[in-house]
């Protein structure tokens, strides 16, 4: 007659493995909000120096609807004297 006693001793390996995972996932999904909040803020940059050299082009009031939505200036001048700031 053969008995057989089944030990546990894979659980704290799983336990660790599942903690890991789940710091792995949190770290990555830090790291990937991070990222994306700066190429947002650099997108927003570019798309005002673009809209800034196009003003100086085209004084149309689409460009300083945009603009002011971007940049929240509110007046036409102030948006003027933003442009001259960035496009130096």
């Amino acid at each position: 007659m053969k008995f057989e006693l089944k030990t546990d001793n894979d659980k704290f390996s799983q336990i660790y493995l599942y903690i890991f995972n789940a710091l792995a996932i949190i770290s990555f999904l830090i790291v990937f909000s991070s990222i994306l909040l700066k190429l947002e803020n650099i997108s927003k940059y570019y798309e005002i120096n673009y809209l800034c050299k196009l003003l100086k082009v085209d004084k149309s009031s689409s460009n300083f609807k945009r603009l002011s939505s971007l940049s929240n200036q509110t007046s036409k001048q102030k948006i003027w004297d933003f442009c001259l700031e960035i496009v130096k």
